[in-house]
């Protein structure tokens, strides 16, 4: 907890992660025991018990696990898990008492931002992990300001001069605008982070009436459970004003939320399916970008066609 950053002998991202540069460093792989490996008191990812941690434990019985957890020391004693949360519930899955871990001399804010760095990795991880994600990474990342030579990208880009919002956006392959987005997730009641989660409430909506009142959350809850649908962009909207005017009540969104709204029309694109058509070093803004410049060429290719 109150250990200095000075014992860090890592230099990069990759290197943070990197169970094999690690070793290279002088840091060693030993084998602790399960009982030991305590989860973070604030950890916003998920570890549940699905098909994949399924198949992990089954994986695991098999060949052990094959990645070591990173762990720091507790004052209290044991150790506690940044990255490896999902390996050591597997592992316990598949019957093991111990698991492969590195030892770091971490604070909380190197802590908190290797956590982060290690589970935005995985190939899906739900808006709400994302938003909590981004809201301590960058509150960790404004608190030790904003060391680069800790928390760089995986190019080894050294984002000097830049606030600590726009590097994080940097890092993560998304615009400013849209990690503050996310950051605004967190200031919705769990209901409706559950039906965000559940893709029952689309994001941009989400974001708007993250502005309401808890109060007002509770009672947009109990109208979109009475009217089976929830808002669109366009009634989030107009919830907010009404609230930031003070004259948003149960009668008015009840009122919003009864009307008639042309049916939406949303594509969710699997992740496995992303991963199999585009590179990993793509941002999301450069993956929409060749999504939209293939279906202009189709487009124009039909267009011929119908010409001839």
């Amino acid at each position: 907890m109150k250990s200095p950053l000075k014992n860090i002998k890592l230099t990069s991202y990759d290197e943070l992660l990197n169970p094999e540069i690690a070793q290279e460093n002088g840091e060693k792989i030993v084998e602790l025991p399960i009982a030991e490996l305590h989860t973070p008191a604030i950890h916003p990812f998920k570890v549940t018990n699905d098909e994949k941690m399924q198949e992990m434990a089954e994986s695991i019985k098999k060949y052990g696990v094959m990645t070591p957890a990173i762990v720091r020391p507790l004052e209290t004693g044991g150790y506690e898990l940044i990255s490896g949360n999902r390996r050591k519930y597997a592992a316990e899955l598949a019957g093991l008492e111990t698991m492969p871990a590195i030892v770091r001399d971490l604070d909380d804010d190197a802590a908190i931002i290797l956590m982060v760095d290690a589970n935005l990795q995985r190939e899906e991880i739900l808006p709400s992990e994302r938003a909590f994600a981004y809201k301590l990474k960058l509150e960790a990342m404004k608190r030790q300001g904003a060391r680069t030579d800790l928390t760089c990208s995986p190019v080894g880009n050294k984002l000097k001069g830049l606030k600590s919002s726009q590097e994080l956006a940097e890092q993560v392959g998304e615009s400013k605008n849209q990690i503050f987005r996310y950051i605004r997730l967190t200031e919705l009641t769990p209901a409706l982070l559950e039906m965000v989660d559940e893709k029952l409430m689309s994001f941009r909506p989400a974001v708007e009436v993250s502005y309401l009142t808890k109060e007002e959350q509770e009672q947009l809850v109990e109208s979109i459970n009475l009217n089976e649908c929830t808002p669109s962009l366009a009634q989030a909207l107009r919830l907010k004003q009404f609230s930031q005017d003070g004259q948003l009540n149960a009668e008015k969104i009840e009122e919003i939320m009864s009307e008639e709204k042309p049916i939406e029309r949303k594509l969710v694109l699997d992740g496995k399916w992303i991963t199999k058509r585009f590179s990993k070093e793509m941002t999301p803004k450069e993956i929409r970008e060749r999504i939209e410049r293939a279906l202009d060429m189709l487009e124009r290719n039909e267009r011929r066609k119908m010409e001839r």
